[in-house]
């Protein structure tokens, strides 16, 4: 039975896990759908109640029938031959979704992740409300396109706001890449706030942390990892500064790993990576929750074998042993 790897061309971790898999001599057909349909190709007919058929490229097939679990890893769009229209390209994408998407949809396989419970799962208000409803802790959080809301907000807040991004933090403009980091709202900002009705905007509560957490999940397993920031910068985002991190393993409290895996059962998640930021208090205080989050640079800088466990995910093809 063979793992079909659905993910971007230059990937690392992606690298590494078909070294693994192929080391326990377990078969995989790795592929991007940017290259359907030029570089990839399907066949499939349905008879008798199953779909049969396969997936191909200039020098491999692999049999729908063959494959035991999909790891779904943030593959590229669709790309459609040249001179095509705007229009064809759209009608073009759409019946390639609905089509190739549809026939892997319907294979009685393990998905790390489904791409529709990862799209659901994507909304920063769902993730927000899931998590309170599995008994986790959730800062007070405000979306709006109205300054007057925002004025409201931050003068309820006891230790101020930050806003944050709903959706990936970069941007490229011009072929500069900008980033929107995590921000501490200041009087300054709060005094001008030209621009929110143009959007919709998330506000936060400022926790007052002591550290944040990476909790990743792979199927049944949990690996927590505590993230310290040496500088104010890193601490109110950690991502604009990884040179002022350290790490360290770190045992989940049962009622956090509790959350966390009701919170994957209710989404229908196989893997995601949670962010926590723990209190002076030392309560875990959910932020948000990524499908695609990485976790590479935190088992090699820790030994957290997340690696191991989602090829025994994917090598076994179910959940459970």
């Amino acid at each position: 039975m063979t793992v079909l790897i659905l993910a971007q061309e230059a990937d690392s971790p992606t690298d590494h896990i078909v070294l693994e898999l192929t080391g326990r001599s377990v078969p995989v057909f790795r592929a991007d759908l940017s290259w359907f349909p030029q570089r990839l190709s399907l066949t499939a007919e349905f008879r008798d109640g199953t779909w049969s058929g396969g997936l191909s490229t200039a020098t491999r097939t692999v049999e729908l029938s063959e494959i035991r679990s999909i790891w779904y890893r943030d593959p590229a769009a669709f790309r459609f031959p040249d001179g095509m229209t705007d229009v064809e390209r759209a009608h073009a994408h759409r019946e390639a979704r609905l089509g190739l998407g549809g026939v892997l949809a319907a294979l009685p396989v393990l998905w790390v992740n489904h791409p529709n419970r990862s799209a659901d799962a994507m909304y920063k208000p769902l993730q927000l409300a899931t998590a309170a409803g599995c008994a986790l802790a959730v800062p007070p959080t405000l979306v709006t396109n109205e300054a007057r809301a925002v004025t409201r907000f931050a003068g309820m807040a006891p230790h101020g706001v930050v806003g944050k991004t709903f959706g990936p933090n970069s941007v490229t403009e011009q072929g500069v890449l900008k980033v929107a980091y995590t921000r501490r709202l200041d009087a300054n900002d709060l005094d001008d706030l030209r621009g929110v009705d143009v959007t919709a905007h998330q506000l936060q509560d400022w926790v007052d942390k002591d550290h944040e957490a990476r909790v990743v999940v792979v199927g049944d397993q949990v690996f927590g990892v505590a993230i310290r920031a040496h500088n104010d910068r890193a601490r109110v985002d950690w991502r604009a500064d990884f040179d002022a991190l350290t790490y360290d393993p770190v045992t989940v409290p049962a009622p956090v790993e509790k959350g966390v895996r009701r919170y994957m059962q209710t989404l229908g998640l196989q893997y995601a990576a949670f962010d926590f930021c723990i209190d002076r208090n030392r309560q875990w205080i959910f932020l948000e929750a990524n499908t695609a989050g990485q976790y590479a640079w935190l088992e090699a800088a820790t030994d957290t074998p997340i690696s191991a466990a989602l090829v025994d995910l994917l090598a076994r093809g179910h959940a459970h042993d």
